[in-house]
């Protein structure tokens, strides 16, 4: 009995975390205890990039994520009318929370 009160918690804790460690999908790497990784998002023709605008996004647990973290809204922060390229950032701490910024740079 004992054995199968360790299995049962076990997996339901496998399946309840699972769903904290899967937030970040957009990162291209991620870390079990911490991550932070920043990575190219798109590219235009456009040269030039005086101006950045950010946008953010925020997840707890896995279960409440609120934010914008659009491109829209981040050149709207920057004063943005053409877009150069665009970078994004993923952070998530421990799998409790994550946060994902879309940062614009362009003219």
């Amino acid at each position: 009995m004992k054995n199968l009160a360790l299995i049962a918690l076990v997996a339901s804790t496998f399946v309840l975390g699972s769903g904290c460690f899967a937030m970040s999908t957009r990162a291209p790497l991620t870390g079990a205890l911490y991550s932070d990784v920043k990575a190219g998002e798109n590219v235009t023709s456009n040269s030039g990039a005086s101006k950045t605008g950010k946008s953010c996004a925020t997840s707890i647990l896995g279960l409440v994520a609120t934010g914008d973290a659009s491109i829209e809204t981040a050149a709207r922060q920057g004063g943005i009318t053409k877009i150069s390229y665009v970078d994004g950032q993923s952070t998530t701490i421990l799998g409790i929370v994550a946060t994902y910024c879309s940062e614009v740079h362009g003219e």
